[in-house]
């Protein structure tokens, strides 16, 4: 059984960075996209970066310029490098890993920006 587990999360000062990871385990294979979302209370869930394979990116305009997602194959883990964090970001992040057409969660890990 696929599991997903984030790690990572936090709370920093406007400004300041921190890193997530999330890894996919229980399988062989490797996990065909991975990414984050992200969810404040009383507002939908939003993307906020994808990977597909080891390359191709995708993020959402309001983290264009300051975070960065990146993988390892090898390790089926997905990291997203977070920069210039804004009050605005505070949110839970859930990392997604898809698998065929499966899409597994993570339970998600706080991020909390202090103004």
């Amino acid at each position: 059984q696929v599991q997903v587990v984030e790690s990572g999360g936090g709370l920093v000062q406007a400004g300041g960075s921190l890193r997530l990871s999330c890894a996919a385990s229980g399988t062989r294979f490797s996990m065909h996209s991975m990414g984050w979302y992200r969810q404040v209370p009383e507002k939908e869930r939003e993307l906020v970066a994808g990977i597909i394979g080891s390359s191709k990116t995708h993020y959402a305009d309001f983290v264009k310029g300051r975070f960065t997602v990146t993988r390892d194959n090898a390790k089926n883990t997905v990291y997203l490098q977070m920069n210039t964090l804004k009050p605005e970001d505070t949110a839970v992040y859930q990392c997604f890993a898809d698998l065929g057409s499966q899409r597994y969660w993570g339970q998600g890990t706080q991020v909390s920006v202090s103004s």
